[in-house]
């Protein structure tokens, strides 16, 4: 039995190990200068912006594509999911990026838009909610997507390759590929024909 599965399997060295990794609900300093950082998988070129928050975890992946940046201003967290962005994507200022989460290549996440792959639970009423366990789905976004500004992600959806998520929306359904989402919730309002090769409104819509 190896280190993790020893400590996931004690509750009391399982509550060690929480307070010595985590502090306020994030990394402790010592993790985030000195642990952290070794346990990335960087790509090629790849770009972190100094004032980017990485509340990054040893006992989670985050990995990072060639060619891909993450901007001044945003947060990615992997507490509760690995973190997998491949290359030659791009996160706009101040975007927030919660695990679990799988992001394709080519993909362009524009200004503050929301990605969490946790929920808070709140069934339990005698609980106060934050002391309640998360649930958590992975939100998947294929190859050569465009999510626009203000968006949110909301757990377990996943949008498919070529589609566009337009600023403003709220996504709580998955969207195929080669579609344009918009709204609150959001839905298909246009779709690519590949037998007339245009971008066609969604009937009803």
């Amino acid at each position: 039995m190896d280190l993790a599965k020893t400590i996931k399997s004690n509750q009391a060295l399982k509550s060690f190990a929480h307070q010595l990794l985590v502090g306020n609900a994030r990394p402790r300093w010592w993790v985030r200068q000195f642990v952290a950082p070794f346990t990335y998988q960087r790509g090629k070129n790849s770009v972190i912006r100094r004032n980017t928050r990485m509340d990054i975890f040893p006992f989670n992946k985050f990995a990072l594509g060639a060619n891909s940046t993450i901007e001044d201003f945003c947060t990615v967290n992997n507490g509760v999911g690995d973190v997998l962005i491949g290359d030659d994507s791009r996160f706009g200022l101040g975007s927030v990026l919660i695990g679990p989460v799988k992001i394709g290549n080519h993909v362009i996440i524009a200004q503050h838009v929301v990605l969490s792959g946790m929920n808070h639970t709140y069934t339990d009423v005698n609980v106060p909610i934050r002391l309640q366990k998360v649930t958590t789905a992975r939100i998947v976004i294929e190859d050569e997507v465009w999510i626009g500004a203000n968006a949110v992600l909301t757990a377990g959806v996943t949008i498919g390759k070529h589609s566009v998520v337009a600023g403003g929306s709220v996504v709580t359904k998955n969207i195929p590929p080669y579609c344009v989402a918009a709204g609150n919730p959001a839905r298909v309002i246009k779709q690519y024909n590949f037998q007339t090769k245009e971008w066609e409104r969604v009937k009803g819509v």
